[in-house]
């Protein structure tokens, strides 16, 4: 049995030798063309070319297996008609029209598969324009900046859409981008400025603090220093740690030196009251002392909440050491003594809920309106006092009379008039806001 040539019996159903050359049959609309000669045998150039367009079908297969497993197909569609036109000019003997119908079919699925993925890039563009454009009221610009930067990688990878939308597309992107960017610029050029002014601001507060530290109108003086501190607070501006501290320093500097200067005068200022036969440890010496005291104690209401608060803490120890005393006048003495204490302390707890308040996002008080924030939270904290002294009485009223509830008594009657002292002392520092501001 005589084997067939099946490579040979190809090439002569496609092509056929003719004047000492090969030709190809006519094929794709295109006539029988000469595609080489021979230089050995008929049949060993027509098995030559046949080689030559296995070879060539070998190399279409591959580029449609790598197309099928592509992700990027549309980055096969040059290659695919490269080939179409190769196949009416390739010099080799076998089914041409075969490969270029493979080919074309190929194309017609790879432009469907195109406009697919065109019509899914024309979505995700639009999405990341409006996301873009969404930016354009932000203030957030830490993180826009990052969003920002994550949709141009979005839109570089994102493949292309129809010609005809991506002039537009592109505008618009770039577009929103770039406002978001300008406005970013015009913010930071907007904060420098700000920062100028917060500056000098507070260079000028500095400035006004060391001109009146060596003043000798005390008076007058404590209450400019402490419209000063308020000031301060309320230019609330954020600057450098190191350039914030500076500043901080000196005008902190400057007060304490006018308070401690302050702290000196009224020590100089105590009365020195020397009577004759008044012996070391008296009741007339007690007297004398606890006099004083609560003279210092008085003055204290001119210094800043937390100088007030240390020293008023110190004259207490100090009133617990001056001897006792009996008679109307030390009972008087200790009144005055503990009013004027608890006026420290509570002008360092309204000063406290007034920094909450302004920490918690209040607008910035001028000093009369600090002044009138000041008595309306002393008027809701009396009637707080009020309610719970309400309380105490209404306890103490229903308490048996038995000798075994004496000690409870005694603690319930200690708090009522702890109570009283607040309401009346609350009542005085209402009246002290009520004052008109000077200096």
């Amino acid at each position: 049995m005589e084997l067939t040539d099946h490579p040979l019996t190809e090439a002569r159903r496609y092509g056929y030798v003719e004047d000492g050359g090969v030709w190809l049959r006519p094929v794709l609309g295109q006539p029988a063309r000469r595609i080489g000669q021979v230089k050995d045998t008929d049949d060993d150039a027509l098995r030559y070319f046949a080689q030559r367009y296995e070879a060539f079908r070998t190399k279409i297969d591959e580029l449609l297996q790598r197309l099928q497993a592509a992700d990027n197909q549309g980055s096969f569609l040059m290659k695919l008609l490269h080939l179409q036109e190769q196949t009416k000019r390739h010099d080799g003997l076998g089914d041409y029209e075969s490969l270029h119908r493979r080919l074309k079919e190929a194309e017609e699925q790879l432009n469907v598969s195109v406009a697919r993925n065109r019509e899914k890039n024309l979505a995700t563009k639009i999405s990341l324009i409006a996301q873009a454009e969404a930016l354009r009221d932000t203030v957030e610009w830490i993180s826009a900046s990052e969003t920002v930067k994550d949709l141009r990688q979005a839109w570089l990878k994102t493949g292309p859409v129809d010609k005809a939308l991506t002039e537009e597309l592109e505008t618009r992107f770039h577009g929103a981008v770039q406002e978001f960017f300008d406005r970013r610029k015009a913010f930071q050029s907007d904060r420098k400025a700000m920062a100028r002014r917060t500056v000098e601001r507070y260079r000028d507060l500095v400035n006004q603090a060391e001109t009146l530290k060596n003043s000798d109108q005390f008076e007058a003086t404590s209450r400019q220093l402490k419209q000063l501190q308020t000031a301060w607070r309320e230019v609330n501006g954020t600057l450098p740690k190191k350039q914030a501290a500076e500043l901080w320093t000196k005008f902190r500097a400057a007060n304490n030196h006018f308070f401690e200067r302050l702290k000196k005068h009224i020590e100089s200022q105590r009365p020195v009251e020397v009577r004759p036969g008044a012996a070391p440890g008296s009741p007339e010496e007690s007297l004398l002392r606890k006099r004083e005291l609560a003279k210092r104690a008085e003055a204290l209401i001119a210094l800043p909440p937390n100088q007030g608060v240390t020293q008023a803490k110190a004259l207490q120890a100090e009133w617990k050491q001056s001897g006792a005393v009996r008679g109307p006048e030390s009972d008087q003495l200790w009144q005055r003594f503990m009013l004027a204490c608890d006026k420290v302390f509570e002008m360092s707890a309204l000063d406290y809920y007034l920094r909450k308040r302004q920490a918690e996002g209040a607008a910035p008080l001028a000093p009369a309106e600090r002044a009138q924030a000041a008595t309306t939270a002393l008027r809701k904290f009396i009637e707080s006092d009020r309610q719970e002294l309400a309380t105490l009485k209404d306890n103490l009223g229903k308490l048996n009379s038995s000798a075994a509830n004496d000690q409870f008594r005694q603690l319930l009657q200690g708090k009522i008039r702890t109570f009283e002292r607040k309401i009346q002392t609350k009542t005085e520092l209402i009246a002290l806001f009520q004052l008109p501001i000077t200096g």
